[in-house]
């Protein structure tokens, strides 16, 4: 199983202010559903809040010692290795946030969807320094046409296949 994570940070590796997203540019999150769609997800329970609402098509595992399990929106692990095991025999498996959950397991990740927006951006939640000597950077997309112009990336842990 190929365990990765997706997500989008500013030129100062901000993910988030005071539980949400702090930028909406349309067409920027397109990459995220592309690539999660019929895939299992694992999120954090403030994350999972901060949603608003269902992603339809995914199998959504939400770690929290607090919520109870939603069969028809979530499903619920206490800890990140109760929610790999929940995703056996899954291709890969996508880790979504927030900012704990992806510093508890940069370690774990074979592969990195990162959207860097080309601007600095206040915030309060940061995504964990990369160390670029263990990947690869295997994709990379400009895209201008946007309120803020962002660079699509994969990494891919060195020696992974």
């Amino acid at each position: 199983m190929i365990i990765s994570h997706i997500v989008a940070i500013a030129k100062n590796n901000v993910i988030g202010k005071d539980n949400d997203i702090p930028w909406r540019i349309p067409g920027e999150q397109l990459r995220f559903k592309e690539l999660t769609m019929n895939n299992t997800v694992i999120m954090g329970r403030k994350t999972y809040e901060s949603l608003g609402r269902k992603l339809k098509g995914r199998d959504i595992i939400v770690i929290s010692k607090t919520l109870e399990e939603n069969n028809n929106q979530y499903r619920v692990a206490h800890t990140i290795n109760k929610a790999l095991e929940m995703s056996k025999g899954k291709d890969e498996v996508f880790i979504a946030g927030g900012g704990q959950l992806y510093k508890d397991t940069l370690h774990l990740a074979d592969k990195l969807y990162i959207t860097v927006l080309d601007d600095e951006i206040e915030g309060t939640i940061f995504y964990p320094k990369i160390d670029e000597s263990q990947y690869n950077v295997t994709f990379e997309k400009y895209v201008t046409e946007a309120v803020i112009p962002y660079t699509y990336y994969t990494y891919e842990r060195l020696n992974f296949y």
